[in-house]
């Protein structure tokens, strides 16, 4: 198949090694054993690298959060309904959320793109029906189709997707340095499940998992229409001569949610715009998984901010080849698990622009 042109084969630029070396070398001067405050350390050399800056800083951290649902939720893949998705839409507005809660206390700018969800945003911020403020739509359609039976979406509505992902980018503060997707959708671990499985050619059971805390029986059935999706997305791209980018691209419209095309779109702008992206858990990080089988420079920008109870998590992060800085079990989502590793960013920049030197203090080194 010939390629075809997109905007996300914009360049990425490279971090600076300069910064990079600049900051170890910084690193090394401050009134501290070398290696003593481990993470923290390699944290704030890679955030001077990607910034390209001798002080780092998170600043305006910008949370988006892409909803979307899922035409395999009527398939019983998940322990809770469709309805769910609108409801917590407007809960994340609202406040009521974790990642509300969490955005606030740290000063990110929140936002919510709905991408197509099977029932009505209710209104619970305003009596007169206005819009909610902080929400931004931008619908596909309703929800994908049923991934087990046929393709997701078309390869417009990918595109149309990938897209929105990039325009919540353009929407973020100028002054922004880090990026953290997140995401609401049921069912949607079953179709990360799914393209972690094509990606990285895993059998079903290493990464199916239990989603919102579904039963064996539940399960057993994920697996199974995840495995019925992934043996038609492999037949298909077998028929087909495609480079590892246009495969990305088939397996997302295969198996892919709107959802996690957003997000993908949105790391791959990210990375253009040269911002620091903080992934969350499974579905953040197939997203990016995908983000970098499209354009492989993303992976410079990229930060794993926990490990989750998913089971494919740890497979993807290691494709990635990234060490998650918590593992707490977290599964909720959301961007919570990214969010609340914004504090130990920042720690780690004030720590490497603040802390004394050797010289400074008039310690022996």
């Amino acid at each position: 198949m010939p390629e075809t042109l997109y905007w996300f084969d914009q360049n990425i630029p490279l971090p600076s090694n300069d910064s990079r070396e600049k900051a170890a070398q910084h690193q090394s001067q401050l009134t501290k054993p070398a290696g003593s405050l481990s993470k923290l350390e390699s944290l704030a050399i890679e955030l001077a690298a990607q910034q390209n800056s001798n002080k780092p800083t998170i600043r305006a951290p910008q949370i988006t959060v892409f909803a979307a649902d899922h035409g395999i939720a009527q398939r019983g893949v998940s322990a809770f309904p469709q309805s769910v998705t609108a409801q917590m839409v407007s809960n994340f507005i609202a406040g009521g959320a974790a990642i509300s809660v969490l955005a606030k206390q740290f000063d990110a700018q929140l936002e919510v793109v709905n991408l197509g969800t099977c029932y009505p945003i209710p209104q619970c911020l305003s009596s007169n029906q206005e819009p909610l403020q902080g929400l931004h739509n931008a619908i596909i359609a309703k929800s994908t189709a049923d991934f087990s039976r046929q393709a997701a979406m078309s390869s417009e509505q990918a595109q149309q997707a990938l897209q929105e992902g990039a325009n919540a980018l353009e929407r973020a503060p100028l002054e922004c340095t880090l990026f953290i997707g997140g995401e609401m959708g049921i069912a949607n671990t079953s179709s990360a499940a799914a393209l972690a499985a094509a990606l990285l050619n895993k059998e079903i059971d290493e990464v199916c998992g239990y989603g919102t805390g579904i039963s064996e029986d539940a399960k057993s059935q994920k697996a199974s229409l995840i495995n019925a999706g992934v043996q038609r997305f492999t037949e298909k791209a077998k028929s087909l001569d495609l480079t590892e980018r246009q495969r990305a691209l088939l397996a997302l419209e295969e198996l892919g949610g709107f959802e996690i095309a957003g997000l993908c779109g949105a790391y791959l702008r990210a990375a253009q715009m040269g911002k620091s992206i903080l992934l969350d858990g499974v579905i953040s990080s197939v997203a990016a998984l995908l983000a970098c089988k499209i354009n492989p420079a993303v992976t410079h920008y990229l930060l794993a901010s926990h490990l989750s109870a998913e089971i494919a998590h740890k497979t993807i992060l290691e494709s990635l080849n990234l060490t998650p800085l918590l593992e707490w079990g977290m599964r909720l989502g959301e961007g919570s698990g990214a969010a609340l590793c914004i504090g130990l960013l920042d720690s780690a920049c004030q720590i490497h622009n603040n802390m004394a030197t050797f010289a400074e203090a008039g310690v022996s080194q």
